[in-house]
């Protein structure tokens, strides 16, 4: 049983049918009726995209062995392996929580009241509108707590708010400012973070690292060290946390569910956390989830089949960054396989594009036969 259909939920359960077929039975639950990529969020703010737009239905999947449950989740028993729903009680033999991450709102006192989240798909659907009335003032981009989803997302979002404006004939008249608890825009590749430091040199963006939002009240935001930023527009990236069925599980640690990292294990026999909501020491991102679910994929198989155990997970995967101006850069992260994290930069390109087109469209193609 997966619970979630996200890239850990998917991949995982696409391989197990390629693999085994109807030998098992995968159950795969979710509340949602489809699947969209994270970075349709920002095609969604700045480029009129729509939720049914990025949307992929669930009801689309079919996959020997595979049966898509659209159900709320409302409790988990990670020693009985059994999950409760609004439909009823299912019984796992091995349990796959790949539920993701939710926001923790009242972390930040005022982020709802004040300021426009735009890391949930109905934030970025709301947040296209003041993105798109605003036209003068300070524009203040605030990342409240890490680790948080899909790290470079925020400077996306700064460099595609400075294109947008520009291209709107407004841009001299707006200031933008960059917030987040890290020191740098991706810690983990040195180059990358300069290469964004220099497009927001060359845009007149702020970056301010280190400090994170702390409160928020009507145009101005406190930070954490008391220092305080006046804005018209606040676009946030709420603080992440598990979501509060799998903590009302017991299964969380500092609001994440812990695993072994080479093998995706909780401390509970035959369940697994994959994805942003566990903390396996990678980027909350979804193509690590969908590394991680390779990983719980392979040793079920081997299991089944009585075949050696395969090898650990490597932390390996590539994230692409919008650069703006219709580019498109990749940092190869390696968190993992060797001695130290490590990010190779790849400079933004109209190539690099097409290639993130592939990765989506081969996707869409595995999971849902599109």
């Amino acid at each position: 049983m997966v619970l979630g259909a996200g890239f850990g939920g998917l991949e995982l359960s696409a391989m197990l049918a390629e693999e085994l077929g109807d030998r098992i039975e995968v159950t795969v639950i979710d509340r949602g009726d489809a699947f969209s990529f994270g970075y349709s969020k920002l095609d969604m703010m700045f480029r009129g995209a729509s939720l049914d737009s990025v949307g992929l239905p669930y009801a689309t999947i079919a996959k020997p062995g595979v049966t898509v449950l659209k159900e709320e989740i409302t409790a988990i028993d990670p020693e009985a392996r059994t999950v409760t729903t609004d439909r009823g009680s299912h019984q796992a033999d091995v349990l796959v929580i790949a539920l993701g991450a939710d926001f923790d709102f009242d972390a930040t006192p005022g982020l709802a009241e004040y300021g426009t989240e735009f890391y949930s798909f109905a934030g970025a659907a709301a947040a296209a509108g003041p993105i798109a009335d605003f036209n003068s003032g300070h524009a203040v981009i605030g990342v409240c707590g890490a680790p948080f989803k899909c790290p470079p997302a925020p400077s996306e979002c700064a460099l595609m708010l400075s294109d947008e404006l520009t291209r709107r004939g407004v841009r001299d008249r707006c200031e933008i400012t960059f917030v987040m608890p890290l020191g740098s825009p991706v810690p983990p590749s040195p180059e990358t973070s300069a290469a964004l430091m220099a497009e927001f040199d060359s845009r007149g963006i702020t970056f301010v690292g280190g400090k994170r939002p702390a409160r928020l009240e009507p145009g101005k935001v406190a930070l954490d060290d008391g220092t305080e930023l006046p804005f018209d527009l606040f676009l946030g990236v709420p603080k992440h946390r598990a979501p509060a069925v799998v903590i009302e599980s017991g299964m969380t640690e500092d609001g994440f569910v812990t695993v072994d990292s080479a093998t995706l294990k909780t401390k509970y026999e035959d369940v697994y956390a994959v994805g942003d909501v566990a903390t396996a020491g990678v980027p909350k991102a979804g193509v690590f989830a969908e590394g991680a679910a390779k990983v719980v994929a392979r040793e079920l198989i081997a299991e089944i089949r009585g075949e050696p155990v395969p090898e650990p997970y490597d932390g390996r995967g590539s994230c692409y960054i919008e650069f703006g101006e219709d580019r498109i850069a990749r940092v190869d992260i390696d968190f993992l396989s060797g001695p130290e994290k490590t990010g190779e930069f790849n400079p933004p390109s109209l190539a690099l594009r097409d290639e993130k087109d592939e990765f989506g469209a081969s996707r869409k193609a595995r999971w849902f036969g599109l």
